[in-house]
């Protein structure tokens, strides 16, 4: 049995706690704050309810494994899942109002016929197939298993590029994709489909013109395994999770800050705290690891700054508000809309040029039909989020900017025809400030999954650390961010450890 600290009770370190202590090990979790579910967090007041973080699941299976590894039970009797359907609206500026149904290939072909005409949706097909295509080449190393020592494979996109011809190609050589040229070369630079495209990427923190195109993964596993919600909201799966810890013996510790994560003879052997030392034989991080070794919780070996790794240039992060409605839900309110930016080249340009955030930005609004998050069947909550510039990039705390912000977002969803402000009681905002303030995550921004390209700049640091008995897990870890990612962090980590 080894003694294991966990650093942080977001839904890496509850996953990796249940499956440790299911193996047999001592675990402690330490918290800085007071409670669980890092950002699958939650707000309530008058009998409202939201996530502040992720409101649906993909990959569920995840999850599952999670459920049967540490319990024997299926996922379905820890919290209620059902899946989204229809999957999505999207409001696009040309006055579009499209349907896409869940997990149906067919279905979503014949919708994007419908609404753009025929050939539409076999373009859209054929751009999933090469999404198939990344998918079962990274499928293995970038999602199940620790990144090996040789990650060669992995610094070039998968994406099946056709072959460029003409003089300029043969002087530049082969270069690889980004999701802008797949719009362009492979969707006709349609702007409906690539406002679909685009949309995936952004809501992963991702920005079009940079992302690879072996992003298109991204949509690919939403069509193929589905959209799902869980009953009660996403933060029903934190605390489904943080019992099946308690159950197995987890020892938790919130209000407990981590200051330094302690060494003996080059080795980690537990954590320093305002308390007092925890001691363990390993020690488990999912806090940010730039935070973590920038900040000097962890010593990088040899001195000096950690160079292994580095953000991708650009960084994003959300923009979220939550909107307690008077007024019953209307019926056939599809559970997810998009309303599409505007104008995309201003949206990107925002993103990527430091300039003043997009007034009308590409914009996911929540209104989940769900009893427990509203006080009675004559009310409705929604959340809008908004992939928008980190902290830092836009000052969010000064004066007036991020309500200002907030009424712009709801000007542009009304434009689309949603309706909401008239019937907002109360609203919350929540910026990329507060995400950084509350999880301490670089700049507040999205944890975005890795992805293979680019000489290996968006993968994210290993699992194994450099540091001796320390492991990463988590948004800022392999394999990235997201519920499912940072579900199959922990599982990887666990099997680094193995059993007692």
């Amino acid at each position: 049995m080894a003694r294991i600290v966990i650093i942080g009770a977001g839904m890496s370190g509850l996953a990796a706690a249940s499956r440790l202590a299911t193996l047999g090990h001592r675990v402690t979790v330490c918290e800085a704050g007071a409670t669980h579910g890092g950002m699958v967090g939650r707000y309530e007041r008058d009998g409202f309810a939201f996530d502040t973080g992720p409101g649906l699941l993909t990959l569920p299976a995840v999850y599952r494994d999670l459920a049967l590894k540490t319990g024997r039970e299926p996922l379905e009797q820890l919290v209620e899942l059902a899946p989204v359907d229809p999957e999505s609206r999207h409001l696009l500026p040309d006055g579009t109002d499209l349907l896409l149904p869940n997990a149906s290939r067919g279905g979503v072909v014949q919708a994007l016929d419908d609404a753009f005409g025929p050939g539409a949706g076999a373009r859209w097909a054929e751009v999933m197939n090469h999404g198939r295509t990344v998918w079962e080449a990274t499928r293995r190393p970038l999602l199940e298993e620790p990144l090996p020592a040789d990650r060669t494979a992995l610094h070039t996109d998968p994406y099946p590029v056709p072959p460029q011809r003409g003089l300029l190609s043969r002087l530049r050589g082969p270069r690889e994709w980004t999701l802008v040229d797949v719009a362009q070369r492979q969707l006709g630079g349609h702007p409906g489909l690539t406002a679909l495209l685009h949309e995936h990427a952004l809501r992963f923190g991702f920005v079009p013109d940079t992302a690879p195109a072996g992003a298109t993964v991204l949509p690919y596993m939403e069509l193929s395994f589905g959209v799902w919600y869980v009953k009660g909201g996403i933060r029903a799966l934190a605390d489904a999770v943080h019992r099946r810890c308690e159950q197995r013996g987890v020892e938790f510790r919130f209000g407990t800050r981590v200051t330094k994560v302690l060494e003996k003879d080059g080795r980690a052997c537990g954590v320093e705290t305002p308390d007092g030392p925890v001691e363990a034989d390993l020690v488990i991080s999912s806090m940010d690891a730039g935070t973590l070794f920038q900040d000097r919780i962890a010593k990088w070996p040899g001195g000096g700054d950690p160079q292994e790794w580095g953000h991708p240039e650009v960084l994003t992060g959300r923009f979220v508000v939550l909107l307690a409605l008077r007024g019953a839900r209307p019926p056939g309110t599809a559970h997810r809309t998009v309303v599409h930016a505007a104008v995309p080249a201003r949206e990107i340009d925002a993103l990527t040029l430091s300039a003043d955030p997009c007034e009308r930005p590409t914009v996911q609004v929540l209104r989940p039909d769900d009893p427990a998050l509203r006080p009675d069947d004559d009310h409705e909550t929604a959340v809008l989020t908004a992939t928008v510039p980190m902290q830092g990039d836009v000052d969010w705390t000064a004066p007036g900017v991020a309500e200002r912000y907030a009424d712009r977002l709801l000007e542009h969803v009304d434009a689309a025809g949603l309706g909401l402000r008239e019937r907002v009681l109360w609203r919350v905002v929540r910026t990329p400030e507060d995400t950084r303030r509350e999880t301490a995550a670089f700049g507040g921004a999205v944890p975005r999954p890795a992805l293979a390209g680019r000489g290996g700049d968006w993968l994210q640091v290993a699992t194994e650390s450099p540091v001796p008995g320390l492991h990463l897990i988590g948004g800022g870890a392999h394999p990235g961010g997201g519920l499912a990612r940072v579900g199959m962090s922990a599982c990887i980590a666990a099997g680094l450890v193995g059993p007692a």
